[in-house]
């Protein structure tokens, strides 16, 4: 049995002001290192210990990864850390920075709802999510994670909260036509128990931990 555990990054500055972030560079509120902070103590607590640590090349989700192996007393991780573009969030494109009540006034609740959540329409100069899932995530996933894991490694990804829902996708958890209902709050570990390259087990940390 091993581990692989998502963990979407702490709330970011941009998340607070409710603005579409994207590639655009910005950093952990201070809800967000403390969310992430507390995720490092959820890991501790359950006794997960990791192999081997991906992340984006996102400031907000690398010192998520930072902060949560810290309080999960696993910092001799972090100077292996692996950061790469293919993990970053969804390119929002042309709604980069703005606000995302405003976007609605502006174009209306339904064209800004199929932006977000339609599996294959791009918001303009944007990506959709197929093609985080196709031309980034699937591909970096199958060369570079899926072997660890296949080897019984335990891996944490520490990611946006797009790509880790083209995670779930790529592991056969959620389709296209599922996908819109899947939420991966943030801060919040998801833990995924796989044998032999099966997923046995899905489920948030602090449900399991309350339990």
């Amino acid at each position: 049995m091993n581990i692989l555990v998502l963990l979407r990054h702490g709330q970011s500055q941009w998340n607070l002001e409710n603005k579409f972030t994207g590639f655009h560079d910005v950093d952990l509120s201070e809800k967000g290192v403390e969310e992430a902070r507390q995720a490092g103590k959820q890991i501790k607590q359950a006794g997960i210990t990791f192999d081997q640590v991906f992340t984006s090349t996102l400031t907000r989700a690398g010192r998520t990864a930072r902060l949560a192996l810290e309080a999960a007393g696993q910092g001799e991780l972090i100077d292996t850390m692996t950061f790469h573009d293919d993990l970053r969030e969804r390119d929002y494109g042309e709604l980069t920075g703005l606000n995302k009540d405003e976007t609605r006034a502006r174009y209306g609740d339904e064209q800004v709802h199929i932006w977000r959540r339609s599996y294959d329409t791009r918001p303009p100069g944007g990506e959709c999510l197929q093609d985080v899932v196709e031309n980034r995530v699937r591909p970096y996933y199958e060369a570079n994670i899926k072997p660890l894991l296949d080897d019984g490694r335990n891996i944490l990804i520490a990611a946006h909260g797009n790509s880790l829902r083209a995670m779930l996708i790529i592991l056969g958890v959620e389709t296209p036509d599922s996908i819109n209902d899947a939420e991966i709050p943030t801060g919040q570990p998801l833990v995924f128990e796989l044998e032999n390259g099966a997923i046995k087990a899905r489920y948030f940390l602090n449900e399991k931990l309350a339990a």
